[in-house]
């Protein structure tokens, strides 16, 4: 291509960018022209200075790596990626960085690199299964905005709010429905935040066990199904979603029993901490009920009908998203702006979870080629040790990386590694019951990391809704239900009938 059909090719680029963001977006025509300049310029300059600069850098740096083994090139990159996570580089572009050099000083040249890169990112994209996880977001978007947050907070309110510490429990029974119609954590932490931290305040809650408590209910929007974490780890392990989804459901249970207990506790120690309120008439707490009824539907009609074989996990997703949109459209709160509104908000979520994606398939593929995860797997199996032992040290990684990095991060760097691990060691039970085992055990584990001090994300955006609470009281508040995730973590792991149960009654 000659260098003024490039030229006008990227000046054409630009002029359509420009309108887009003006007539689309409605944005002001000076920042859509510096917007648009950026999009075109940036990369080009980028692309120039990789070609005249940077390529040569990193073939003479290449010289370093050779005569290493794969597994020293591996460790060196990983080490590489954590510095650079720690230097707050935005994990999907730390990956593809990572991925894409470690590749080079692998094969030498760039032009397998690209070809690899090519085929890497068309293969990942082409999957039927993550068509999933935009639709699992829009069906999260739109229960927000229908407003059945605070039918499902009111709902429970009405038959807790007399127990002591009862508005709490509510808090964490909503985020329990919530987080079945929705799937992301951090949108059911900032949702009930927004409906359950004002009424507890209210009601002379204290800092502490509000904003505790509300994060540690967010958790249960990657527990109770539909969870995006989990859709990711069935691509990965290749198992079925399904499956998966109905293995978490007594677990996803028994984390939110959990947490009301220990409300309860709390209270039961500090009594002033939470308060009990008037019972409501029975016939308010009927009506109540029947304002959640369509959450009910949705939840049974979808997760049944994957589990029927009626619908495949996308017709599932769309049919639950469908559901969705229509209550909240007959309730009044899905406008054209609401919708549109939506619609955006599910773009930007699923385009961030997809470049984290492919960043971590980009740097996944490296490992392979280093062949790290085999290593790992024969080194692992060569020890004389306790597969329980092994499980243990896992999940103690688990817990390390929860305190730096988001959940989905952690399961796309961390599963093509320990998934092999895992299924070569003998834990009494088919590969198959081993695969949705370790990966319920590990979405609880990564759940933790959510709201494992100092750096759990559920615990800044609940925070940051509480005005007048400190951290120091949100860490405070929260490390009693740290310590029932550890109990519970623990009961699963030495009974996996807990967790297997529903899918041997089921399949």
């Amino acid at each position: 291509m000659s260098g003024a059909m490039l030229a006008g090719l990227m000046g054409g680029l630009i002029v359509v960018l420009f309108l887009l963001l003006v007539l689309v977006q409605r944005m002001d025509p000076m920042r859509a022209a510096l917007a648009a300049l950026g999009v075109v310029l940036v990369p080009a300059v980028l692309w120039w200075l990789l070609d005249s600069y940077l390529g040569t850098l990193i073939s003479n740096a290449r010289s370093l790596f050779i005569g290493r083994s794969g597994l020293e090139i591996a460790t060196i990159f990983f080490g590489l990626l954590l510095v650079m996570i720690f230097l707050r580089v935005p994990i999907g572009l730390a990956m593809l960085v990572a991925g894409i050099v470690g590749l080079y000083m692998v094969r030498g040249r760039w032009g397998p690199v690209m070809n690899q890169l090519k085929h890497v990112t068309v293969e990942t994209f082409s999957s039927y299964s993550l068509s999933v996880v935009p639709l699992f977001l829009l069906m999260g978007a739109f229960a927000m905005k229908g407003g059945l947050s605070e039918a499902l907070f009111r709902a429970a309110g009405a038959w807790l709010g007399q127990l002591r510490g009862g508005v709490a429990m509510a808090g964490v029974g909503a985020s329990a429905g919530f987080g079945a119609i929705c799937g992301s954590s951090l949108a059911t932490a900032a949702t009930m935040g927004r409906v359950a931290l004002p009424e507890m305040r209210k009601h002379g809650y204290s800092g502490a066990l509000a904003t505790g408590s509300l994060a540690a209910g967010g958790t249960l929007g990657i527990l109770i199904p539909p969870s995006i974490v989990l859709v990711i780890y069935a691509i990965l392990a290749e198992q079925n979603i399904a499956k998966l989804f109905v293995a978490a459901m007594v677990p996803g249970l028994l984390a939110a029993l959990g947490y009301m207990l220990t409300i309860a506790v709390m209270v039961r120690i500090n009594p002033k901490d939470g308060v009990r309120n008037p019972p409501l008439p029975y016939m308010e707490r009927i009506k109540a009920l029947g304002e959640i009824f369509p959450v009910v539907i949705i939840f049974v009609v979808m997760i049944g009908g994957m589990n029927q074989g009626i619908f495949t996990p996308t017709e599932g997703a769309a049919v639950g998203a469908a559901g969705t949109g229509l209550v909240a459209a007959l309730r009044g709160k899905l406008g054209w702006a609401a919708l549109i509104d939506c619609f955006r908000s599910t773009a930007v979520a699923t385009g961030m979870i997809f470049f984290i994606v492919l960043g971590a398939t980009v740097f996944n593929a490296f490992l392979g080629f280093t062949r790290l995860p085999f290593f790992a797997a024969e080194w692992v199996e060569g020890l004389s040790t306790s597969p329980y032992m092994v499980l243990l040290v896992i999940l103690l990684i688990y817990l390390l990386f929860g305190c730096v990095m988001d959940s989905l991060s952690m399961i796309l760097l961390t599963i093509p590694i320990f998934f092999p691990i895992i299924m070569r060691l003998d834990f009494g039970m088919t590969p198959e019951e081993t695969a949705l085992w370790f990966g319920v055990i590990v979405l609880i584990v990564v759940e933790v990391g959510l709201i494992t001090p100092p750096v759990g994300m559920n615990l800044f955006i609940i925070n940051s809704m509480a005005r007048g609470v400190t951290m120091l009281e949100t860490y405070r508040g929260v490390l009693p239900f740290v310590a029932s995730d550890i109990i519970r973590t623990g009961i699963l792991v030495a009974a996996p009938p807990i967790t297997l149960g529903l899918v041997w009654l089921l399949f």
